[in-house]
């Protein structure tokens, strides 16, 4: 990849999962609050103004979705890790940031989470 810092911004995707390893967080769906930076090539993109020719955010959203919806962790590192598996090795990003978070998770605390960063070298 050349030294452009083109990035795709996804903001606060609110999904439910099991993630927990107390006995009270296994039981039911919690929600997560995920937010990904993913590094990427635009220029070809913003010169042909052709859909063929950028990274597809809509379809790697959809494979989160999908695996997050269905999941069942005990840590959101573990998570946070299995994002950005999807995002680079199944959907080819040269890197991404996943950011994970888990409101209510701790007491006087909106909200505790990871930032992880991974890129194809992670995945050799």
């Amino acid at each position: 990849m050349s030294k452009n810092t083109d990035v795709i911004e996804i903001d606060n995707l609110r999904l439910r999962c099991i993630i927990g390893f107390s006995p009270h967080e296994r039981k039911d769906k919690q929600d997560v609050v995920i937010s990904l930076r993913i590094k990427t090539d635009m220029r070809r993109a913003g010169e042909s103004d052709n859909p063929d020719d950028t990274f597809n955010y809509r379809t790697v959203t959809k494979a989160i979705i999908g695996h997050v919806e269905e999941s069942t962790y005990y840590l959101v590192e573990k998570l946070a890790a299995e994002i950005a598996r999807i995002c680079v090795v199944d959907h080819h990003a040269p890197w991404v940031q996943v950011r994970v978070h888990k409101p209510g998770a701790l007491r006087f605390s909106d909200s505790v989470g990871v930032v992880i960063e991974r890129t194809p070298e992670d995945y050799a």
